[in-house]
């Protein structure tokens, strides 16, 4: 097992990675040890992973919610039926709210945790890669609007991350694949030697090498971590994390969330993000080409679909969280593991780079 810690100060925790962490007592649970605990679960993941939790926890006052699974349920229903069942079991200050899922799942149960009685424990057991190596970990939660991504939400951080890398052996190929945008994003906007490594393993992450896994997912959590410590709300560095969100969300957004993971997305996103990078020469050319290789090899999608416009997807990005003062803030990168934020392109290039990236 490896542990990788998130220094906050006072509201630092670890990050627990390794294989049969599920099933056994372990310290991520010791939150849980006094009050009621609600488990947060998905209709997909609770049938292969739900009992396993249950034999972890040493308490007794254990609840159970099992929402339905996918993008089109993180939304403010779902979000309330996580606090009517808080509700309905009396729990009080000194609940724990546990959330066994992917990235879904994480965000809304964190976000009730974050806003029942004004905030109280959680505990992050994330079961796809996505969720595993960022969703997790930085203590974003929130949910969907109709008009835009995760435009509710909090930070709020958790007690305590356990990564059992064991649940990956039961995702889809599809969703693994997801995943792995988010560990191409921080290798190529702050860690060249691990996009480097990357490319060296590729066949190895494919087939889901336990060890070249762990280590991966340990990398990309470490690079995170420190983004986090120094950065917790956003206000500089860590908005490093969203290249080729502000994209990304724009296209879940118009293809209603049920079109693309939300990996896939952000894939197409960097694809765009990258290209925007050449067009301006902040980086040399070929780069865009590197990362497609990257993501293709990857099984990830690259190209911005076709029936979406380009003046559509910007006008959807102006209610992106990223835009300040009416201006988008953009991740673009200068070179390989040097991400930077542009506020300077204008529309006429951004849409360039969109239609660069989009299929014919």
């Amino acid at each position: 097992m490896q542990t990788v810690n998130v220094s906050l100060a006072e509201r630092s925790y670890p990050v627990y990675i390794g294989s049969g962490l599920l099933g056994s007592m372990h310290p991520a649970f010791d939150v849980a040890n006094e009050g009621t605990v609600l488990i947060v679960s998905n209709d997909k993941v609770a049938p292969l992973y739900l009992q396993s939790l249950l034999d972890s926890l040493p308490g007794n006052d254990i609840h159970q919610l099992v929402l339905a699974d996918g993008e089109t349920y993180k939304t403010l229903e779902s979000w309330s039926r996580i606090i009517d069942k808080l509700v309905e079991i009396r729990a009080t200050r000194d609940a724990t709210v546990l959330t066994l899922g992917g990235g879904v799942i994480g965000d809304m149960g964190g976000y009730a945790a974050a806003s029942y009685m004004r905030g109280i424990n959680f505990v992050q057991i994330p079961t796809s890669l996505l969720a595993q190596v960022d969703a997790s970990v930085g203590g974003k939660t929130g949910f969907n609007h109709p008009k835009g991504k995760n435009l509710i939400g909090a930070f709020h951080q958790p007690a305590s991350v356990l990564i059992d890398i064991d649940t990956l052996d039961t995702l889809p190929e599809r969703e693994f694949s997801a995943g792995l945008a988010e560990v191409v994003k921080i290798a190529a906007v702050r860690d060249a030697e691990f996009l480097d490594w990357l490319e060296d393993n590729s066949a190895a992450i494919m087939a889901r090498e336990s060890e070249v896994i762990t280590g991966m997912i340990s990398r990309s959590i470490k690079n995170k971590a420190a983004v986090v410590a120094e950065d917790e709300r956003e206000a500089g560095v860590r908005a490093l994390l969203n290249f080729g969100h502000s994209f990304a969300h724009a296209i879940e957004t118009l293809t209603n969330y049920d079109t693309y993971l939300h990996g896939e997305a952000v894939a197409i996103g960097m694809m765009v993000a990258s290209r925007l990078s050449e067009i301006r020469n902040f980086c040399e050319p070929g780069f865009s080409d590197r990362l497609g290789r990257l993501m293709t090899t990857f099984a990830l999608p690259l190209e911005v679909p076709k029936n979406l416009h380009p003046k559509d997807i910007m006008e959807t990005m102006k209610l992106d969280k990223k835009v300040i003062a009416g201006l988008a803030r953009l991740i673009l990168v200068r070179q390989a593991g040097h991400g930077f934020i542009d506020s300077s392109s204008d529309k006429l290039h951004i849409i360039e780079a969109i239609m660069a990236s989009q299929s014919t």
